[in-house]
Formats: structure tokens, sequence, C-alpha cells
């Protein structure tokens, strides 16, 4: 599920001194042939099971199972020097030494705390990690006083424990050294949240109270939500949504890779949302696949924006250093949904490392049939230098541009319905007993009709045979006269359908049509233009589109040279309107009357639940009305044979056509807009 709540506790080790990456030197790798990367990846095959940790003599740097890295002073100075990190061997023997999860004291992790630890010190042979070269973080205690921090452990608590006297403990999902993860119950509200519990003593507490505060200011609901965030005497608690409906990206991956058009809508839904993120100053800094859930509707939620980083103790160094771990994180994402392999020599989230050897290589050397464009944003993103001479991408912003730059993947068309053949039934022939020879009976003769009616004598018969000629002739004569004078006296409608009548051979002379008494227009309350990435087109002419009017419209601006909106990156998602009505409606589809054809459009519409109109990303219209297609002057869908449940819907125009006598320019516009009941 979402948060794991059928999963064994996730254990994660704390190192002593809370230390982060430095910045280690890019990785140099070979270039090697296609027949050489695929012997590579045959020969690791038969390494260690997934799980178990390569022989790393040269990895950037190691980090700890939570993300943070083991440095000491000789780290430090490689990387102020700008030469490679020092890698560590692991030691297996030495599991005990180093791990903070069992049996913690608070006297006992002070008096580790104020110890420094030496630079070849050796963690356990599960906590280590090599990671893309990254810049992207530095020790939060760089900017603190000089003297030890105290590390609080996580605060012991058990299941049906209560926390605020509100929210009942189910299920613990994660122990680490500082904080314990918990699925619970509001009992206020009578639904299942997620719980973060710290020692309010810890410097990190403080940090994940802030962190947890600026996500909840967000309000993005392609994020999980943070309900509450509080410091109550010793215990610091953190309440998160709980999505029982959604399936992390690392249990999808457990089964294979993703489809080319599930990879495309992954990696676009998570590249907008923590563009939108950076854009509001937060960042993300621990995206793993555990950290990404898609619900069953197909929408893509992020879980742990900013409060995970500030509960592992990670600080970026700046701006730029946050995009650049964060692109790197999506890329990594992008590459094991292609592959089903770890982009890096380490068997990471249930995923088998690329052999050393190899280095980090396109996804489409790993693995044949991969999509082209897909493969080169992984090496723009992950290579030191790109394939096919590509510029590389160092921010969730340009990802996010190179993303909508690419031609869309199209929606695989789903499998045929197969109905079960059932047996025919068969006779069975059950056996007779010997009755003797068989004697053949005398044919049946056809039986004799009934004689008639004796015929009534002289001129009675012949009087009573003309006056029953008499009757049914006049009967027949008032039926026909009231017929057509109930056809004159019937008023005209306007319909064009007529009364069924049998004529010759038993062909009807007109068929009425479907009735449509359950179709109805939906009162439109408002409509906004479109425009996420840059600034509005029109914005004054939107009401135009919704006046009821054919004459007037909503016409775009001019674009030279491309129909995709002059090949903008403020246009990279295109434009259209936005239809609010009013409150959530069954909607089953739409019609559109257009200044011009050849529009290549579809029709999108917001979940049920979204809390106010989405206008970051037509990512965000999760549910589909019309698939994009290219229209005429009209435009009717078809109707949904079930309605969608929506308040705000999304007329998305995505290729403008030419203008007449000026082939190199491009506009388009809306001039009608109905929704249907």
């Amino acid at each position: 599920m979402a948060d794991r709540s059928k999963a064994p506790v996730e254990t994660i080790a704390e190192s002593s001194a809370d230390a982060c990456p430095a910045e280690p030197a890019a990785e140099l790798t070979a270039e090697l042939t296609a027949e050489e990367i695929a012997g590579e990846l045959r020969a690791d095959e038969g390494s260690p099971a997934d799980g178990q940790q390569h022989a790393v003599p040269d990895a950037p740097a190691d980090r700890t199972e939570d993300g943070d890295q083991a440095e000491g002073p000789e780290t430090e100075g490689a990387a102020a020097a700008g030469g490679a990190a020092e890698d560590h061997t692991e030691d297996p023997a030495d599991d005990a030494t180093d791990d903070a999860t069992v049996a913690i004291t608070p006297a006992a992790v002070k008096d580790a705390a104020a110890s420094e630890e030496p630079a070849g010190a050796e963690e356990p042979a599960g906590a280590v990690e090599t990671t893309a070269p990254t810049r992207a973080l530095r020790p939060p205690e760089a900017a603190a006083p000089a003297g030890p921090v105290p590390l609080l452990p996580a605060p012991v608590r058990h299941s049906g424990d209560r926390i605020a006297d509100r929210y009942r403990l189910e299920e613990c999902l994660t122990q680490a050294g500082v904080f314990t993860s918990w699925r619970a119950v509001d009992e206020k509200l009578r639904r299942a949240v997620g719980i973060h519990l710290l020692a309010s003593g810890h410097q990190r507490s403080k940090d994940a109270v802030a962190a947890a505060r600026q996500a909840a200011l967000l309000g993005d609901p392609r994020f999980v939500q943070v309900l509450d965030a509080v410091e109550d005497g010793e215990l610091v608690y953190i309440i998160r949504e709980w999505l029982p409906d959604a399936t992390d990206l690392g249990t999808l991956l457990a089964e294979g890779p993703l489809e080319s058009y599930e990879a495309y809508q992954m990696v676009r839904q998570v590249t907008d949302a923590i563009a939108a993120a950076h854009r509001k100053g937060l960042s993300h800094l621990r995206l793993t696949p555990s950290c990404v859930l898609r619900s069953d509707s197909g929408q893509y939620r992020i879980n742990g924006l900013a409060m995970e980083a500030a509960l592992h103790g990670l600080v970026p160094e700046d701006r730029a250093a946050a995009e650049l771990d964060d692109t790197r994180a999506i890329g990594a994402l992008l590459f094991a949904s292609l592959t089903h392999r770890w982009p890096y020599p380490e068997d990471r989230h249930g995923l088998q490392g690329i052999p050393r050897t190899v280095g980090v290589v396109p996804p489409e050397k790993v693995k044949a049939g991969i999509h082209r464009g897909l493969s080169d944003l992984c090496s723009r993103i992950l290579c030191e230098t790109p394939a096919r001479h590509l510029e590389p991408l160092t921010s969730p912003q340009e990802l996010a541009r190179a993303i909508g730059q690419l031609p869309r993947i199209k929606q695989p068309e789903p499998e045929p319905l197969v109905l079960p053949e059932y047996p025919a039934a068969r006779s069975v022939a059950y056996p007779q007993r010997d009755q003797g020879p068989t004697v053949p009976l005398p044919p049946r003769r056809a039986p004799m009709p009934p004689p008639p009616p004796p015929a009534l004598p002289g001129r009675t018969g012949k009087a009573l045979k003309w006056g029953i000629s008499l009757v049914l002739l006049a009967a027949v004569g008032l039926g026909s006269w009231g017929t057509a004078q109930a056809l004159m006296d019937k008023p005209d409608t306007g319909s064009s359908q007529l009364p069924v009548t049998a004529g010759v051979g038993g062909h009807t002379s007109a068929s009425p049509k479907p009735s449509t008494a359950t179709q109805q227009l939906l009162k439109i309350a408002g409509a906004t233009e479109f425009s996420p990435l840059g600034a509005p087109i029109q914005a004054d002419q939107v009401p135009l589109a919704i006046d009821s009017k054919n004459n007037t419209s909503w016409i775009t601006a001019e674009y030279q040279h491309y129909p995709n909106f002059g090949n903008l990156g403020s246009r990279a998602d295109g434009s259209g309107i936005i239809v609010d009505l009013g409150s959530v409606q069954s909607v089953s589809g739409v019609k559109l009357v257009l200044p011009v054809a050849g529009q290549t459009l579809e029709v999108l519409a917001a979940p049920a639940d979204a809390a106010s109109e989405p206008t970051s990303s037509s990512s965000a219209f999760t549910q589909r009305i019309a698939n994009s297609t290219t229209a005429a002057t009209t435009f009717n869908s078809a109707l949904l044979a079930t309605p969608v449940r929506t308040r705000y819907v999304l007329i998305h125009i995505t290729s403008l056509p030419p203008e007449a006598g000026n082939s190199s320019a491009y506009r388009g516009g809306i001039s009608e807009i109905q929704i249907i009941g």
C-alpha cells in the first residue's frame, strides 16, 4: 500500500555524526559497446542477490541507510580540494560497533556523540550506498556553535498508545535512531493518519516541525498533505495524510519495469510537482521509490516533501544544489522504471544495480525496446556526457521543459475482453433394455378436419351473411375516419419522429429516435484561461467562450513556425480554458464550437476532491472525458458510459492550425463551450 501498512518495520541506522554527503568528483566511465554492456549485464546476473552489496573500491562516497554519509576529516578535505572522495570497504564483523537503533540510552548516545568518528571508520555492510555524484547536501551542524550536539533516541511507544488524547497508534512502520513512524487512527475524525514521533530535545525535531509547516503551507494536492505538527512537552509529533488506495513505486517495480506510457506519466507528474515546489522555495532531497505513490486513478503523489530531509538531517548548500539533487533523483526513478535496474552499482530499493565496469549509461543500452525520448532524458540527467551531444539537465524546471518537448506517447490500447468458451452440451445415450424384435408401426394418418356447420336454409341464411358483411365494412370505415381525424388534429411539435406503422411485408415506415431526456446542459459558474508556465494569452476574452454566442471567441496569440505554440518553453503544456461548474457535478460529455478547424485538443477533468482550481499543470486533471483529437469547427465528445464527478473541466489545446494565407503562423481559439450532464 501507499504507506507500507502491511510491510515489515523498516529499521534505519543513524550515524552518530549525522553527517551528510560532500561533493565528490564525477565518476568516469569508459565507453563500452552494446555487446560489451550486454556481456557485463549477463555476468552480473550471477552476482549476489538483491540487498547484498558489491565491493566498491572507488565509489564517490558512503551513505548510511537513511541517506546520511559517513564523512570524516579525510573526506571533507578531499571534497574541498576537488578530488575524488575516498570509499571505505565495509566489514560485516563491525556491525555492532556503529548501530544506534538497538538499546540506545541517553547517556550512551551522549557519550557517542561527544567522540569524533575517524575518517576510516567502518559501518554495517547493509548500510552502504554509492549514489550519484551530488553536491546538494551539507551537514546541518556546520552552522551550529562548536560543541557536541545531543542525539536523543526516538521516543519509545507501543501499539495501542494514544497521542494527544486523540491519535491511537496501530502499527510501527519505521524505527530510526531519532524518529519512529506509525500508522495511527484519528479517533476524533475516525480516519487513518500517519505519524512521525521525535524527542523534542533533538535539533532535528525543530527542523522537522519547521519543514512540515512549510510543506503544509504549499497546499499542492500532488503532495501528501501535512495535517499537523506539534511540540508537546518532551514529544514532537507530525501528522500526515494516509492514502489507503495508493501503491508506492517500489511495489510497482517489484513486478517488473513500467510501460513507456506509464513511465512517461510518472516522470511528467513527479517533475511538474517538484518544479512547482522549487518555485516556492521547497525541495525534497530524499526522493526514493517509496516516496512516489500512485493512486488507483493514475495520479502520482509525492510523500515527505522537505520533511524527510529534515528528519534525516539533510540541508542543501544552496538552491542550485537542491535542484541538482532532486533532478538526479527523478532521473534515477525514471531509469529504474524503464530498465528494472538501479542506475548505480549498489542494489537498492529491491533492484539490482548496474555493474561498476559498465558505469552510468542510457537505459537503451541496458534494455532493448526502450522509448528513445525517455532514454535521452535519463542520459541528460545522469550521464556525465549525455548521448548524442545533448545538453545536460540540472534543475526540475529544465527537465519539465524537456518533457514538454517530447512527442506525446500514446496510451496502449486496452486488451480485448475474451469470454471463456464453455463446452457444448452433449446428449447422453442411456442403455435400453432388450424388448425383443421391433414391430413396424402403421403410418399415422392426418387428422380429418371438422365438418362445416350446416348452412342456414333459404333466404334467412343469405340475409344473415349480408348483414355481417355490412357491419364489418361500417367498422372499417369508422376506424379509418377516426384515425385520419386524429392525425389532422394533432399539433405540429417540430419533431421528425413519426408513429411506427407496419407496412407491406412487416417493415416499419419510421423508427423513433433514442430518448435524450436524461441529458442536460450544466450551468457554468465561470471560466479562466489555462496558462501554467507563462503569462496569460488573452485572459480578458475568456468570458466570450461561455456567453452562448457562437460569433464571439477567445482567440490565442499568433505563434511562428511551430504549431505547439511556437515551441516556447512558457507554452510547453499548451493552453486552453478551465470551466468551473460551481460545485461537483456528473459530467457525461462536452460540446464545442471552434473558430477554426485543425486544432488538436483533449478534454480533461479534475478529481472530485480537488479543493481548488488546478492551474499549475494539466497533470492535475486526472480524469479523461475525451481523448486527444484534431477537431473541426464543431466538436461533440462521445457520451461517457459512466459520468465523471468533477467541478473543473479543462479544454486543453496542444497544437494550433496554420492561419489562412500564412503557413508559418499558427493561431487557435474557442467560441463556445457546453458541458453535458
